[in-house]
């Protein structure tokens, strides 16, 4: 990782001025191994990482030519998005949405909405790594991004917040505890005429301390709803769509917990274990038939998402040309998803992750790491699973020479091609998987290839 030099040498070197920082003004990191665009670059540096439940500090940009009395508002949550000929960041009371920002007035994304764009589609955009995902994504100037949140007016309050260009966004409702909504949200997609370039499949739900299950409309239980069987149904669905597309692309976001050759997947119990998935064919609570368990409901649909992928890959790859990949971004230890945790844990987590595991990454971090399978070139190769920094297989070491925690998944490191468990690889399960995914989410088993089935 990067360090921001106190005289912000790393923006003058691209030819445009600065003006210099208060010693005050907290430093900020990113992963070195992104192509970073120079409006992103302008963005990160003004963030307040390590302070982001605080109010915005004041910082100042420069452009040729700019007086000192020209001045902007920078709305900066934990990621800003900056091409302002000058900013100043203003106290202002944080949202539920945005922990930290004040009103973008002008000037912060000129010509972005004049390139030609592509689209992308992020589930569950609306916070954590969706969110983060979607500001890379906007900031690149080279994305229009769907939205596919189920609080169509949270969204909206966080896109005026931000001050998102109209061009660059649109928000369509999506909600992923009801199969019927996910054919609502294809509809309603292909009304906008936009060639779909990437899918990604990021929404998420972990109830570890639910004491007893809560099921959907459709009868499914939440967990195995909201993250397999509506991105199952939405990812077939939208084949047709893809494949249209140039470069398509189609991502379900993983996580070591679903991995067992991981430390987090494998060290700590529950163990992600579909079984032979008896439960899942008989409408049962959980897909291996068993007792209900919060916690292993949500790594056994983590399990879930990334045998999927390679099923996709399998089955759509060669004929369409659709890459098929899945991620693990890090553990983002302070993101929502952890609601559930008592305040401890939550207060404590994202510190155990950082300094004794070495698994910690931002979500800012996260959300580049996103983008970067998305959109770059070297993550365009099928049937993989993208990880960072080792991919968590061992608690992480210090390096020295690095000056950084190496080989648990956590912030810094190039991207690579992981190697998922073998209960993700396995053939036979992920046939049957997929077989019975298709029958409760109601397409044929040879999927959804034609848009008759929405």
């Amino acid at each position: 990782e990067t360090q921001r030099p106190a005289d912000f040498s790393v923006l003058e070197r691209s030819g445009e001025p600065v003006l210099p920082l208060s010693p005050d003004t907290p430093s900020f990191t990113m992963a070195t191994s992104l192509r970073i665009s120079q409006p992103q670059l302008q963005a990160r540096a003004r963030l307040n990482v390590a302070g982001k439940k605080s109010a915005a500090r004041t910082v100042g940009v420069a452009r040729p030519n700019a007086s000192a009395a020209d001045s902007l508002r920078l709305s900066s949550r934990a990621n800003g998005i900056a091409r302002a000929e000058k900013v100043a960041a203003q106290r202002a009371t944080p949202s539920s949405a945005v922990r930290s920002f004040s009103t973008i007035t002008a000037g912060i994304f000129d010509n972005i909405s004049k390139k030609a764009q592509k689209t992308v589609i992020i589930t569950g955009a609306s916070s954590g790594l969706g969110l983060s995902g979607a500001v890379e994504c906007i900031a690149s100037g080279e994305w229009h991004v769907i939205l596919a949140v189920r609080d169509v007016q949270k969204m909206k309050k966080i896109c005026e917040e931000f001050e998102f260009p109209k061009t660059s966004f649109t928000i369509i409702e999506l909600e992923c505890a009801s199969l019927a909504s996910v054919r609502k949200f294809v509809k309603s997609f292909r009304s906008t005429r936009r060639t779909l370039d990437v899918l990604c499949c990021n929404a998420a739900i972990y109830l570890p301390n639910q004491p007893a299950p809560t099921f959907t409309e459709d009868g499914f239980e939440e967990s195995l709803a909201v993250n397999h069987l509506s991105h199952f149904l939405l990812c077939n669905l939208m084949v047709p769509d893809l494949k249209k597309a140039k470069d398509p692309r189609c991502i379900i976001v993983g996580s070591i917990t679903g991995n067992t050759n991981t430390v987090g997947g494998g060290a700590v119990k529950p163990f992600a274990d579909l079984g032979d998935l008896r439960g899942l064919a008989n409408g049962d609570t959980m897909v291996d038939g068993k007792s209900y368990d919060g916690a292993k409901a949500y790594k056994d649909s983590k399990l879930a998402n990334m045998m999927t992928v390679l099923q996709l890959h399998e089955r759509y790859n060669e004929s369409t040309g659709i890459s098929f990949t899945s991620l693990y971004p890090g553990c983002i230890a302070e993101t929502a998803l952890f609601r559930q945790k008592r305040t401890w844990f939550r207060k404590f987590f994202p510190i155990f992750m950082k300094y004794v595991t070495g698994g910690y990454v931002s979500e800012e971090e996260a959300g580049e790491r996103l983008f970067q399978v998305i959109s770059a070139p070297e993550a365009a190769e099928s049937g993989v699973y993208w990880s960072w920094n080792g991919g968590a297989r061992t608690v992480g070491v210090y390096d020295p020479k690095k000056k950084v925690v190496v080989g648990a998944g956590g912030s810094g490191g190039e991207i690579f091609k992981n190697k998922p468990s073998m209960a993700v690889r396995d053939p036979v399960k992920g046939k049957l998987l997929w077989d019975l995914s298709c029958k409760a989410v109601g397409i044929p088993a040879e999927g959804a290839r034609s848009n008759q089935l929405v």
